[in-house]
């Protein structure tokens, strides 16, 4: 995890239902949230036998306020060159993109809501939701690794090899985003036109679907995606930016 706010909520369960005993660790501690530009050491890149890269209020492109983004792309490469299946959730699945050579930039319009997304693809079918989004970013990514999944606003998943990632959020239950909410003044969502308990109570009205959904697209990445041929990934590397 980026930091103390981004539990592994759905995810994390639908981890340990599939069988896989989870550990976390988080690279911003809650002290320093207001202040994230720490030292990080990640772990060997052979230590685990997968990893999920979760979602942070920062840019994955301004390594001035994290400078530790940096070696966090250079872990998620080492990850991807070893065949260790990497799954990234917003903030993570950006990370991811550039690390497999895409680029990361402000979105135009911001996406915050739940969403549907285009999916079907014979790549790596992904439901069409509705999923959580809350993102001011997006990514894209080189041509020759496929997309997913979109929405109007953005890409929201691509997969290459034992790599995927997302641009929504499929851990979100209410209390993950009570925990956001708690962390993060949510004045920017109203001036945006959005009513942060209206998320809050739609999260509780499709709280069984959602977990369904998240356990499915976690049984496809452990059962499909981290069974895969590994990805050369190109060289050199493509910064974010």
């Amino acid at each position: 995890m980026q930091d103390h706010s981004s539990p592994g909520g759905l995810v994390g369960d639908a981890f340990a239902a599939a069988g896989w005993d989870v550990t976390e660790m988080v690279v911003v501690p809650e002290s320093r949230y207001r202040s994230p530009d720490v030292s990080a050491t990640f772990p060997a890149a052979g230590d685990y036998d997968a990893v999920t890269f979760f979602g942070a209020v920062w840019s994955v492109y301004d390594t001035a306020t994290i400078p530790w983004v940096t070696d966090e792309i250079a872990y998620a490469r080492s990850l991807i060159s070893l065949g260790v299946p990497a799954l990234g959730i917003c903030f993570g699945g950006q990370l991811l993109a550039a690390a497999v050579g895409g680029q990361v930039e402000r979105a135009p319009i911001p996406e915050v809501g739940w969403v549907s997304v285009a999916g079907g693809a014979p790549e790596l079918p992904i439901d069409g939701g509705p999923w959580l989004s809350w993102h001011f970013d997006r990514f894209t990514v080189p041509a020759h690794v496929p997309v997913v999944a979109r929405s109007a606003l953005a890409n929201q998943a691509f997969v290459t090899g034992r790599t995927l990632g997302l641009q929504f959020h499929p851990e979100v239950t209410d209390a993950v985003l009570e925990a956001w909410l708690r962390s993060d003044d949510p004045s920017h969502l109203v001036k945006l036109g959005i009513d942060p308990g209206s998320l809050i109570e739609q999260a509780r009205t499709i709280a069984d679907s959602a977990a369904a959904r998240t356990h499915g697209l976690v049984r496809s990445f452990v059962q499909d995606v981290a069974r895969r041929a590994p990805m050369p990934l190109p060289l050199p590397a493509v910064s974010a930016g």
